[in-house]
């Protein structure tokens, strides 16, 4: 499954707390996360993940490890051509 985290940083960001969410993003990687691509933008969002996890429990759960850091809205996105045989 696919999904899009836009975060919002509730703390600035330091060298110590990107150290914390690289131990994160490892113990996520552990569970099956895979990044597709991940990028710090400006205006409304912060950063923007797109992320591939086994299901929404496994995202969920390791998502809320970054609570402390980031305020997350996150998507469940669907490839546009499976999105189209839907219509059929």
């Amino acid at each position: 499954m696919i999904f899009i985290s836009l975060n919002r940083f509730r703390r600035k960001a330091t060298k110590e707390s990107i150290a914390e969410s690289e131990k994160l993003f490892k113990q996520a990687a552990k569970e099956g996360l895979k990044i597709l691509g991940f990028y710090w933008t400006l205006g409304r969002f912060d950063s923007v993940l797109i992320a591939e996890w086994p299901d929404e429990k496994t995202a969920m759960k390791a998502l809320l490890r970054w609570g402390d850091m980031l305020s997350t809205e996150t998507l469940v996105a669907v490839p546009r051509d499976e999105a189209v045989k839907l219509l059929e």
